[in-house]
């Protein structure tokens, strides 16, 4: 079955903040391998527009209707390019999920008390890192080191504007969705998680892990992209 399709959804994979579509080499090879045709987007986390932007013209490629997954701020990217109605549902992995007129600014900006504090460097030029140091532990805890201080060392900035991009229509209002919470999130606190994925009425799967889940657990994320696609079936047949 490798590497022929024999489902009846496509998935396209949105990286997130800092990092490029690579991690989401271990989830593709199980989607792939399982009979699933899996895009993955190369967004440049520069503004919110463009990486929506990008994401659509990946949808626009795909033969079957799309299950969207989106993690980390690629959930604000699938929340507003979802819309596309080629999208059949939407999946976040330990991602952000905003309303009309929220951005991840704003969702990050009253952080609970308690709640870790991200190792975000001032902005330079326009663009965000994460303390190269501090980047395993806060991002990556349960990925190996040698790969969690490579995914450090090769960081993609990320843009403020990205941060700052509002969405203007909410996919999850009208696709169901699907949430896998990662509850050893130290860069969206878990609670935090709950409260976005109760909002979209999302289907919730709960995996001890870190915010890297899709590196550390790729099973348990293509087991709820699975789910979906699965889910969807009765709906696109």
């Amino acid at each position: 079955m490798d590497g022929v399709s024999t489902s009846t959804a496509d998935i396209v994979l949105v990286h997130g903040g800092f990092v490029d579509g690579s991690g989401w080499q271990s989830v593709y090879k199980i989607l792939t391998k399982d009979g699933y045709s899996v895009s993955i987007v190369q967004n440049p986390t520069a503004t919110l527009e463009d990486d929506v932007a990008v994401t659509r013209r990946v949808i626009a490629s795909q033969k079957r209707p799309v299950i969207l997954v989106g993690h980390s701020y690629g959930g604000a990217v699938i929340t507003e390019a979802g819309n596309d109605p080629k999208v059949a549902g939407l999946v976040y992995i330990t991602a952000f999920a905003p309303d009309i007129g929220e951005s991840v600014s704003t969702l990050i900006k009253n952080p609970p008390p308690g709640a870790p504090v991200p190792p975000i460097l001032p902005p330079q030029e326009g663009y965000l890192f994460l303390d190269k140091a501090k980047f395993p532990a806060a991002f990556a805890a349960d990925v190996d080191p040698e790969t969690a201080s490579f995914m450090a060392d090769s960081q993609v900035p990320w843009g403020v504007g990205a941060l700052g991009g509002t969405i203007s229509k909410p996919a999850w209002k009208t696709k169901p969705s699907w949430y896998l919470i990662a509850t050893d999130d130290k860069m969206i606190p878990p609670p935090a998680q709950h409260l976005m994925a109760q909002r979209a009425g999302s289907t919730v799967a709960e995996v001890k892990g870190s915010h890297a889940i899709y590196v550390s657990k790729p099973e348990a994320v293509a087991a709820l992209i699975e789910k979906a696609a699965k889910g969807v079936k009765l709906a696109v047949n």
